[in-house]
């Protein structure tokens, strides 16, 4: 096999067009053996798998700059630089990452998670090179639905107006997650269906290159008809209007078409686009039929297709969509937007039903959210269904447009807390501390699925911001024996003790109800609080229970500053002699892992917290084995 002799990039440099097919094929099949197993982003790295040989070929990183936009497309790269052997581990704890990250390879050149940032990235590196006086090539790689994110766009005016050197390649594939969505997409279906025109461009550049320069009507006469075919054929007009060298549209797996495109713009003067397009899935059937569904993927049946899961579950993500679309029956007022991931959302049922109410924005969370007080402020119900970690893009927005003004604007926060495998661009330990100090915003998490449907028929009727979090995958139906009242700012009071209290948050409940049933068999009574409202949180009920018990236990799936072990603290701060221990994450990032490691390795863990409860109580004699 070829692959078995090709680890860096230099291995590729001589091969032939033939051998890189070859080499394309062998490295498709790699691709499916290895995340059968492991699980991961599949789809979108069968799609650019020539596209990733090619510019291996033609330039020569790492001294070339390759920068991948949101990185889940990174796979083939890594196996050409180095790091063939360790995709076993990838998105396993300390192994391979799912993303670029530059602490793994000097190859990696900017770590990525998140979506629209490549070209602002890759023209900060290439002005740096010219400051520096230094002299290699810049690319930045980008997805088609990545458009969608304004960055993109404030990276494309800025870099278009400079004389700066750099490329940009459009990778083309018509998906983000979910099918592409907007006016952009539409745009570069219309340049799809004119595929001749950089040949066309080129026939009548050479041309018109021949005609003698005799004065200003004849400059002028190449220069309309330069424009005029650029407009007739509808290719690359708004790159070149924002002062792109426009190249494209070309086939993403023609190797050689790849290589003698990416030779003859290397050296071009100026910002230049190649838009380039590909087929996501391209080489397994199934994903090729389903290529949303082998975006991320856990192992699968190479067979089959299907994925390897004892049962199927409903999660969170499920719940809130089934819950949505009960509400929104009884509610024409409800609205609901999304960001490119109606599916891994739970919206798409929502999105069938009441198509005229459903927002699919793209990759554009800061749209998203002013869109929704936009839609509050003429007195509708918008709800808001984003990944945690990607709320974060949207912070100002949050501020400014919703809650400055008060309007009653849902957040749906899925995949909030430790979401495992994708590392730290997407763990979502953030949300209750950035949220939990805006005005005007109430901050909620449900313990359990029964807690959570309570809250969504809550939020909507609230008359002003309200955000929910919730985690990735699957809950408890019930964690109680009654129905959930959800009134602002209470608590719920789960176990009444004397001896501790512990105060727990969305899924950790579940983990306080646990420890507290381990210390019971020690003789040792809880006063569990399941706090529900981070804001507003329910002092008098939590200060009661302190001053009862002179000892808080704190446990959420987030940062520790700024979120409920901050709150508690600031709570009992003039307070004496009480003591308090939290159980979190401290100012860091967390890395990859499965969520159950991640876990063990912060402490957060039944038989940890139960251990150290009973030595801070004074029984000192109980092993982990009696405990766990």
């Amino acid at each position: 096999m070829i692959l078995d002799n090709v680890n860096m990039p230099k291995d590729i440099k001589g091969l032939s067009s033939q051998q890189l097919n070859l080499l394309s094929n062998e490295i498709r099949e790699f691709l499916i053996d290895n995340l059968s197993k492991t699980g991961g982003h599949l789809a979108s790295n069968l799609g650019v798998v020539e596209l990733t040989i090619a510019l291996h070929k033609v330039f020569d990183t790492p001294e070339d700059k390759l920068i991948w936009d949101v990185g889940h497309q990174t796979y083939v790269h890594k196996i050409l630089t180095g790091r063939k052997n360790e995709f076993k581990s990838l998105r396993k704890l300390n192994g391979l990452s799912g993303f670029p990250k530059t602490e793994e390879s000097p190859f990696d050149v900017f770590n990525t998670g998140h979506s629209s940032t490549s070209i602002s990235a890759g023209l900060g590196i290439a002005r740096a090179r010219d400051i520096k006086g230094e002299n290699y090539s810049v690319i930045s790689i980008i997805g088609d639905g990545a458009l969608t994110g304004g960055m993109a766009f404030e990276a494309l005016n800025d870099a278009g107006r400079s004389p700066t050197n750099m490329i940009v390649i459009l990778n083309d594939n018509e998906m983000s997650i979910d099918k592409n969505v907007g006016a952009i997409s539409k745009y570069l279906d219309k340049i799809r269906l004119v595929p001749t025109y950089s040949k066309v461009k080129d026939e009548v550049e050479d041309i018109l290159n021949r005609i003698p320069k005799v004065g200003k009507p004849i400059k002028d006469l190449i220069s309309k008809t330069k424009d005029g075919i650029k407009y007739i054929l509808g290719a690359g007009a708004l790159f070149e209007e924002l002062g792109f060298n426009y190249f494209g549209p070309i086939d993403g797996h023609n190797i050689e078409e790849l290589t003698s495109t990416l030779e003859k713009i290397k050296f071009t003067k100026g910002p230049v686009l190649l838009h380039v397009i590909t087929q996501k899935g391209k080489g397994y059937e199934y994903a090729e039929k389903r290529p949303h569904l082998y975006h991320g993927i856990s192992p699968f049946n190479i067979e089959t297709g299907l994925t390897i899961q004892e049962t199927k579950q409903k999660d969170y993500s499920k719940i809130f969509g089934e819950e949505l679309v009960k509400i929104a029956r009884d509610n024409e007022d409800v609205v609901a937007i999304t960001a490119a991931m109606p599916s891994g959302t739970g919206l798409d049922k929502f999105a069938n039903e009441f198509p005229e109410r459903f927002f699919d924005v793209g990759i554009a969370e800061q749209h998203a959210v002013t869109l929704a007080a936009g839609l509050a402020i003429q007195g509708l119900k918008p709800i808001v269904a984003l990944y945690s970690s990607f709320l974060q893009r949207a912070y100002d927005q949050i501020i400014h447009d919703v809650a400055l003004q008060n309007l009653p604007v849902v957040f749906a926060i899925d995949r909030a807390g430790i979401v495992g495998s994708d590392g730290e661009t997407h763990q979502g330990i953030f949300d209750l501390s950035f949220l939990s100090h805006i005005p005007n915003m109430t901050v909620l998490s449900p313990k359990d699925y029964s807690e959570f449907r309570r809250m969504i028929d809550y939020a909507i009727k609230l008359n002003s911001p309200v955000a929910i979090r919730y985690p990735r995958g699957v809950g408890k139906e019930s964690l109680g024996n009654k129905e959930p009242v959800i009134s602002t700012g209470k608590s719920e009071k789960i176990y009444g003790g004397k001896d501790v209290t512990i105060v727990a948050i969305g899924n950790m409940v579940e983990k306080g109800i646990e420890i507290s049933r381990e210390l019971l068999k020690k003789g040792i009574y809880a006063d569990l609080i399941n706090a529900r409202f981070i804001k507003p949180l329910d002092k008098k009920a939590i200060l009661d229970s302190i001053k009862k018990t002179g000892y808080v236990v704190t446990i959420e799936d987030n940062l520790l500053s700024g979120g409920l072990s901050t709150q508690i603290k600031d709570l009992i701060c003039n307070m004496s002699n009480i003591r308090i221990e939290s159980y979190g994450y401290d100012d860091k990032f967390i890395k990859q892992g499965s969520v159950k490691e991640l876990y063990e390795l912060e402490g957060i863990t039944v038989e940890n917290i139960t251990r150290n409860i009973i030595k801070k109580l004074g029984n000192t004699n109980v092993s982990s084995k009696n405990i766990g």
